[in-house]
């Protein structure tokens, strides 16, 4: 069976600890078929340089694009790697979407939303001491914008908050009352031809669950949802395919038959058989 990851980090990613060739290794070892390196990009924090605290991505990102170009070289008689950047929040700032953009060519392009505007990354944030319905309908307003976007392949974990409302709180609120916002993404998504992430990561944290979860990923389906692309979040190679098989055994129940890499931004089904 062909199994793929993209979405991984390497340690050009500021909360990352592994390098590009040792990402690819773990993904070698691991029989992957595709690995993309999708590298952190906080689109609004490129023009604070060195004094971002996540560093200086325009340093970053250009070194990850060449080490990752280099490694599906090194690699091509034993993986397909894929070039990437996990670009946050492109909505944000305009002119730095932009830079992010002209750094170097890409295969694949995933758009997230780690903060709303004006507000700490969903990490950092007491819920205690926030309304979450409130935050919950920015949130996916946001994303519903960001779904537009043009220059993105596939919209990364659709219910990110949620792995930090849940720890922090012990709570999965319902999202039944954004149902018609996310039919609105989802809908996006499919009328521009682009993909909607299954993150695995959730299934071994508080969450338990992909993100997004079954419910929302039949209803992608059910809306006419055609690309499906799969990601563990690695930060390191320990878990460099982690719970893909579970990721494809969920898409599977849901009524997809294949998930999506994407090579220059065109999209390959893979046809899963489990």
């Amino acid at each position: 069976m062909k199994i793929s990851d993209l979405h991984t980090h390497s340690s050009n990613s500021f909360d990352a600890q592994n390098t590009v060739f040792e990402m690819c290794e773990s993904a070698i070892n691991r029989g992957l078929y595709a690995i993309a390196i999708t590298d952190h990009c906080e689109a609004p924090m490129i023009n604070l340089g060195d004094n971002c605290e996540y560093g200086d991505f325009n340093k970053l990102i250009p070194k990850s694009i060449k080490e990752t170009n280099e490694a599906k070289l090194k690699y091509a008689d034993k993986i397909k790697v894929l070039t990437g950047i996990e670009l946050g929040e492109p909505m944000h700032d305009q002119e730095c979407t932009k830079r992010a953009l002209s750094y170097g060519e890409y295969d694949f392009i995933l758009a997230s939303v780690h903060n709303l505007r004006n507000m700490p990354d969903f990490y950092f944030i007491d819920y205690s001491k926030h309304s979450i319905d409130k935050i919950l309908k920015l949130y996916f307003n946001e994303l519903a914008e960001t779904a537009g976007f043009e220059h993105f392949d596939s919209l990364a974990h659709l219910t990110y908050p949620m792995r930090y409302i849940k720890a922090k709180l012990g709570i999965v609120p319902d999202l039944t009352p954004y149902y018609d916002t996310i039919d609105e993404i989802f809908n996006i998504l499919i009328s521009n031809n682009k993909a909607l992430e299954v993150n695995v990561s959730g299934l071994f944290k508080d969450l338990g669950t992909t993100l997004p979860d079954r419910d929302l990923i039949k209803r992608f389906k059910d809306l006419g949802g055609k690309y499906i692309t799969l990601g563990t979040d690695s930060h390191n190679t320990d878990s460099v395919g982690k719970g893909l098989k579970n990721g494809l055994k969920t898409v599977t129940e849901c009524g997809f038959d294949s998930y999506t890499i994407f090579e220059k931004h065109q999209p390959k089904l893979i046809k899963i058989d489990l």
